[in-house]
Formats: C-alpha cells, structure tokens, sequence
C-alpha cells in the first residue's frame, strides 16, 4: 500500500504543482473563499467524490473505501489567504492585489485534494471511510473550524480521528515533524479604548491626557505575565497598535490599544483576561481617564492526542525513513484546528517547505514566502497514508 500511494503521489505531482499554482494566484481573504470553493468542488466532482457544501464556502467530501463503517478517519485543510501585498516574481504570483497565499494554505488545499484522487484511486484496497474537510476561515475569528463544526461537517459520519497538516519554513523539505499534548497557544485579541479629555499639548494641566495614561497601562499589563504567571508556563501579552492624536499641539480625547495574548493553560488563560480588564480600568481611573477593555475571545490551545500522534509519527518514520521525522516545537503561534481537537483525537503536524540551498528560506505571513515544490508530493502521500493507515478505533480523546 506505502508504495502504491508513493508512486501515484509522484505520479500526480505535476498536476497538483499546477494546481497549487492556480490557487497561489487566486488567493481570497477568510470568509470570502467562493471561487477557491467551487475549484475545490470542481475537482471532487471530477474524482466523482461526492460532497456538501458547509458554512457557506466549506467542502465535505467523502470517500468510503472496503467496510466503510470499519474506521472513519477525516482529513482537513484551510483554505484562505491574507492581506498582504504579494512580492515574489513568480509566473503564478497573486493576481488579487493587496491578497496572498502567504500560510501556505494553498499547499494545504493541494495536498488534500492529491490525498483524495489518491485515496480514490485506492480505494478498493484500504478499510473505512475518509472524510476530507476544507474549511474557510482559519485566518481570522471566530474561525472557520469552528463554523464547519457548526454546521455539521464532523456529522453523518462523525470521524473518529481528524490529520492536519501545515507548512513548516524551518524545516527542510523531506521532512515531517509531529507533537503529542499541547503543541500551540490560544488566541485572543485585545481592544482597549482610553479615553480622557483633550486640550491644548501647551496646557496639559488642563486636559486629562489618555496617551500617558495609555503608556502607564502598557507598562502595567506587562507585569500580567511577569508577576502574576508561573513562569514556566509560556504566555504571550503584545499590545500592538496605538492610534491617536493627528498633529504635535493638540492632545488627543481617546487612544486605541490593540494587542494579541496568547496563553497554553486555559485557566490562567481566563484569570489574565480579567487581570487585563482590571490593571487597564483601575490604572486608567487613577489618572482621571477611563478604560474601556473588549477581549475576542479566539482559537483554543492545540492539543494533539498523544496516542494518535504516536502512531501517526511511527507511520511517517516506515513512509519517510526515521532520519526525515523529528519532534515539532511548541510555538506560541494558534490555529483553529484545536476546534476539531476538542472534538475527537487530532493530530496536527508540520510539512517542511524550506530549502536554504536554493534560497527558499521566508517564513510564513511574509510577501515572499513561497516553497519548495517537492514538498507536495509529500504532503499529498503522508496525508493519503494516514488517511488509509491509521488504527482510529479505541483512542481516547
């Protein structure tokens, strides 16, 4: 079966490197992924693939292989872009200006869509059902797993275990790197307005000035996870954007606070939103001025099952050789999978991209990141070996 799936991987590479072309230059924001839908449908249709549409620009397809019922494994990838100005010159470079393929989703969609022809092709010779998943959405709140959850695309069958995968520009191409437990951090965002009283910048005395007021809250905030979190436990508290004021005399009514905090204990994760609401309010009222705090509460921490993972790890050493398969580190980085997580046994693992040799070396949320190509046929194979491999039944979640 391994050498089946390799060789019809290899042989459907071109393809699928044509095809991530097409998606790399129609890249479309979180949400708004309605052509990236239909090229998605278009060729599950092609594979006679049957499928539902979810959450509006989502895709479910199904395959069901020998005893369908026998195991039910799903299979996800993500599907949208970001904001951001593509500078690569490429042949397949961003015709959607200011819009860009720059996570690496686009890989993420190829390389599910070559795990379906070949796990259709297969499909006579692996038990079970394969449940693919392409989800919009997984760029920006609520995130679109959690819709597709919503929705219904883990129903009728429900998996008993979920893959993922996702590009890694630090590892080298060839290899694959897994991790059992909490693997990313939560995500939420940060929205805090001061306000004060504006004037004249020659007679502060005279207003109540929310940019030193927000400066004083920065300040605080930043004792949250030096004072009050085990530091052992890895947290994150960026304040990220500070808007106010438009010239040099006048001192500004308001300031807008943005920031990111990122947290791997859901406990202290809830304990520092409302320290953040308490430091920024109470520090803000002693200085005359008020705080008005808003948290979007984003992704969960993402948690591998750690026996799933085990396994899906040993099958990458028999698919890749052990040399190509290493330990993922934990990143502060978040991802909706953890919404699939908390649903059923999940493994979400890294795809290496790089090739510092040829130059291929920007990482992700960049306007050069790009790939080494090779990287699909990978991605493509292991997604299909695990999707027709992998022991699902009696793993506990």
């Amino acid at each position: 079966m391994q050498e089946k799936i390799k060789k019809l991987a290899n042989d459907y590479f071109q393809e699928h490197v044509e095809i991530r072309h097409h998606l790399h230059a129609h890249p479309e924001l979180s949400y708004q992924e309605f052509e990236t839908s239909k090229f998605v449908q278009q060729k599950l249709q092609a594979l006679g693939i049957p499928f539902e549409v979810k959450a509006t620009t989502g895709v479910v397809g199904l395959i069901e292989g020998k005893n369908p019922d026998s195991r039910i494994v799903a299979l996800r990838a993500d599907m949208d872009a970001l904001p951001i100005l593509e500078e690569n010159d490429v042949p397949y470079k961003s015709t959607n200006d200011g819009v860009m393929h720059a996570c690496g989703h686009d890989v993420h969609t190829t390389c599910l869509l070559g795990a379906a022809k070949i796990l259709n092709n297969l499909k006579e010779e692996w038990n079970g059902t394969v449940k693919l998943i392409f989800q919009p959405g997984e760029e920006k709140n609520p995130g679109g797993a959690s819709l597709m959850i919503k929705d219904g695309a883990l129903n009728n069958p429900t998996p008993q275990a979920i893959f993922g995968l996702h590009v890694n520009t630090i590892l080298e191409v060839g290899q694959l790197s897994f991790r059992g437990g909490i693997a990313m951090a939560s995500a939420d965002e940060i929205y805090i307005t001061i306000k004060g009283k504006g004037g004249h910048a020659a007679s502060p005395h005279l207003t109540i000035d929310p940019i030193l007021i927000s400066s004083h809250v920065i300040i605080a905030l930043q004792q949250i996870a030096s004072r009050n979190n085990n530091p052992f436990n890895p947290t994150v508290l960026s304040i990220t954007a500070f808007n106010a004021g438009h010239t040099t005399n006048v001192i500004p009514d308001e300031v807008q606070l943005k920031g990111t905090f990122r947290a791997m204990d859901e406990k202290w994760r809830f304990k520092a939103h409302a320290l953040i609401k308490e430091i920024a309010t109470k520090v803000a009222a002693s200085m005359g001025g008020e705080a008005l705090v808003n948290i979007d509460v984003g992704y969960p921490c993402l948690i591998n099952n750690e026996s799933l993972s085990a396994q899906a790890m040993q099958l990458a050493k028999n698919f890749m050789g052990d040399k190509n398969v290493s330990e993922t580190e934990i990143r502060m980085g978040a991802e909706d999978f953890s919404y699939y997580a908390q649903e059923m046994p999940a493994c979400f693992f890294r795809l290496g991209t790089m090739n510092a040799a040829k130059g291929i070396t920007a990482g992700v949320h960049t306007p050069v990141f790009n790939i080494d190509e090779s990287a699909i046929e990978i991605g493509m194979g292991m997604m299909a070996w695990l999707g027709s491999t992998a022991k699902v039944d009696n793993i506990m979640n």
